[in-house]
């Protein structure tokens, strides 16, 4: 893919499992909309990650949905069920393949935390992720940059990361996750919206 062209569409895209969305994502969405000078961001909840971060799973239907509450109010934001939709595990190369074909007007701009960014030596397929896509990389407590351009170069996409700055947040679905769990206050580290839900369905509770 070329380099970007003026005038052409910017669409960020932005996966991760949503195992549950909570205000640190749309705190990178909203200010990779906003430096980033995106047009829009499709939003992705993973359906089979291909690494598990959590043994507890409430399925890909429902983190799609919990994705779906979280982004209701984000007029520039698109809940995708793109992988949702695919069997077996979900892989960004193919998702970008895809979108691509759909957007073959927009450049792609794949928001990535700067741990997520680490391992993209070992994607499927890095070199054309870096094709189909600019890569933008928010920070995340405890990841050195430095670190993390050493992995985009070693994966062949120097010339096509760049980096932004949002708040700092240390919150992680994981610690969202131990807290239902231990029956501690959780609603301020989420949408409204998904507490609701997480609530009215007993989410991670067991």
């Amino acid at each position: 893919m070329p380099d970007e062209v003026a005038g052409r569409r910017r669409l960020g895209i932005f996966g991760s499992a949503f195992n549950p969305p909570h205000t640190g994502h749309l705190i990178l969405v909203a200010e990779a909309l906003w430096k980033l000078e995106l047009d829009g961001v499709r939003i992705v909840p993973t359906g089979e990650p291909y690494h598990k971060d959590s043994d507890y799973d409430p399925g890909r239907e429902e983190r799609l949905q919990l994705a779906r509450e979280a982004f209701s109010g984000e007029p520039a934001c698109e809940v995708s069920d793109l992988e949702t939709n695919r069997p077996g595990p979900s892989y960004t190369v193919d998702t970008l393949r895809q979108v691509a074909t759909e957007e073959p007007d927009a450049d792609l701009v794949l928001l990535l935390g700067a741990d997520a960014a680490l391992g993209l030596p070992d994607w499927k397929e890095p070199t054309e992720v870096f094709e189909l896509a600019q890569v933008a990389v928010a920070p995340r407590p405890g990841v050195d940059r430095d670190e993390v351009e050493e992995a985009v170069t070693g994966a062949g996409g120097g010339h096509r990361t760049t980096f932004f700055q949002m708040p700092r947040t240390d919150i992680t679905a994981t610690l969202i996750r131990e807290r239902i769990g231990s029956g501690e206050p959780f609603g301020h580290l989420v949408p409204q919206r998904v507490a609701e839900r997480i609530r009215e369905r007993g989410l991670y509770v067991g």
